[in-house]
């Protein structure tokens, strides 16, 4: 769920960045309800790409010792 949520987190975050640099306004759902800087856009890439890693590597743990318990 967790690597879902920082897909979800990454790519709003991309489109809002994207949008606010090279065109008239932030693209997505937060510019919505939300008025945030470029900086900000960035940050949320970065949380969405942290999120997504850890949830990727919580799986192949999860996954490494359900198979090694088994064996």
């Amino acid at each position: 769920m967790r690597g879902f949520i920082g897909f979800i987190v990454m790519i709003q975050g991309a489109m809002g960045f994207i949008g606010q640099t090279f065109s008239d306004g932030a693209w997505g759902l937060l510019p919505h309800w939300f008025d945030l800087p470029s900086v900000a856009y960035l940050g949320m890439v970065a949380a969405g790409a942290a999120l997504a890693v850890w949830g990727d590597v919580d799986k192949k743990r999860k996954r490494k010792q359900v198979g090694s318990g088994a064996a």
